[in-house]
C-alpha cells in the first residue's frame, strides 16, 4: 500500500498507469466488446470497404465509429484486437526474457570465473548488434509468426536482463550474509534462490518494464515490414502498414488510428516504467 501511495503522488505516472489499465482491458475483453470480430469473413463485406469514421455499414447493422479498413473490417474492432497480440506478444516476450536473461546472470554472478567470463561475453556479442537486426535475422530463419516473433523478442532482450542480474549478484555476493552461508556449507543453488534472486528482483523488474516498451515497438515495426504476426493475426504494427497506401488518397484513417493507439500504448508503458524505476531506485526513496 505504502508502494501505491507513493506512485500516485505522481499525477502523470497515474494517469498512465490509469490508462494502461484500460488499454489491458480492452485487449483482454475485446472478443466482447468489440463491435465486430475482425477474424470472421461472414462478418466482413467488401462494399464497406474504406468507409470513413462515422459511417454506416452498407446493410445498416453496423456503424463505423473509426472507419473501416480497405477489407471492410471495423477499425474500432480491429485495433482492439491488434492490441491483444501487441501487448501478449510484449509482456510474455519480456517475462521470458527476463527469466532466461536473470537466470544467467544470477548464475554467472554466483559462480565467476570461466563460467562468468562465457556468459557475460555472449552477452556483449549480442548486445553488439542492434535489436531489429538479431530479430529480422531470426524471422529470415524462423519465418514469420507469433511463437517466432516472441522467440526473436527474447533473443534480443535477454542480455540486458542477464547483464542487470549479475551486477546485482556481484554486489550481494560479496555481503556477510552470503559469505556466512557459504561458511555454513549452504549449497550454491540455495544461495542464489533464497539469498541473491530476491535481493536481484528489484533492478530486474525496473528493467523488464522499461523492456516491455521495446518489444511492443519492435514487434510493431517486425509487422510494419510484413516479417512478424501473420495477416490472419493483425497487430497494430500490420494495421498500419495495410494504411499506408491510403494515405495520400485521404484514407488517413487506416493508418493514423493504429499508429496513435500504438503511441499511447508505448508512452503509457513507458511512463509507468520510468515511475516504477524512480520508487525502486534507492535514491528515488529519499
Amino acid at each position: 500500500m505504502n508502494f501505491l501511495r507513493r506512485y500516485a503522488r505522481s499525477r502523470l505516472a497515474l494517469l498512465a498507469a490509469v490508462v494502461l489499465a484500460l488499454l489491458l482491458l480492452g485487449a483482454v475483453f475485446a472478443p466482447w466488446i468489440a463491435p465486430q470480430n475482425p477474424y470472421a469473413l461472414d462478418q466482413l463485406d467488401i462494399l464497406d470497404a474504406r468507409l470513413p469514421p462515422g459511417e454506416a455499414a452498407s446493410d445498416g447493422h453496423l456503424v463505423y465509429r473509426l472507419g473501416s479498413d480497405e477489407q471492410g473490417r471495423d477499425m474500432l474492432s480491429a485495433m482492439l484486437y491488434g492490441l491483444r497480440i501487441s501487448l501478449g506478444v510484449g509482456f510474455v516476450a519480456t517475462a521470458i526474457a527476463l527469466l532466461v536473461g536473470g537466470a544467467i546472470g544470477i548464475v554467472a554472478g554466483q559462480a565467476g570465473g570461466r563460467v562468468e567470463a562465457l556468459l557475460m561475453r555472449l552477452a556483449d556479442i549480442q548486445l553488439s548488434f542492434p535489436a531489429i537486426l538479431v530479430a529480422l535475422v531470426l524471422i529470415a530463419v524462423l519465418r514469420p509468426g507469433v511463437q517466432n516473433v516472441v522467440i526473436a523478442l527474447v533473443a534480443s532482450q535477454w542480455a540486458y536482463h542477464a547483464r542487470t542480474a549479475r551486477s546485482a549478484a556481484l554486489v550481494e555476493r560479496g555481503k556477510d550474509y552470503v559469505t556466512a552461508a557459504r561458511a555454513f556449507g549452504v549449497a550454491p543453488w540455495r544461495i542464489a534462490l533464497r539469498h541473491l534472486l530476491p535481493n536481484c528482483l528489484p533492478p530486474l523488474v525496473v528493467v523488464a518494464a522499461l523492456q516491455v516498451a521495446n518489444a511492443i515497438a519492435l514487434e510493431a515495426t517486425l509487422s510494419f515490414l510484413g516479417l512478424g504476426v501473420p495477416v490472419t493475426e493483425p497487430s497494430l504494427g500490420m494495421l498500419i502498414a495495410n494504411g499506408q497506401q491510403y494515405l495520400l488518397s485521404g484514407k488517413y484513417w487506416i493508418s493514423l488510428y493504429p499508429g496513435l493507439l500504438l503511441l499511447v500504448t508505448i508512452v503509457a508503458v513507458n511512463l509507468v516504467a520510468d515511475r516504477v524505476r524512480e520508487l525502486l531506485d534507492p535514491r528515488g526513496r529519499r
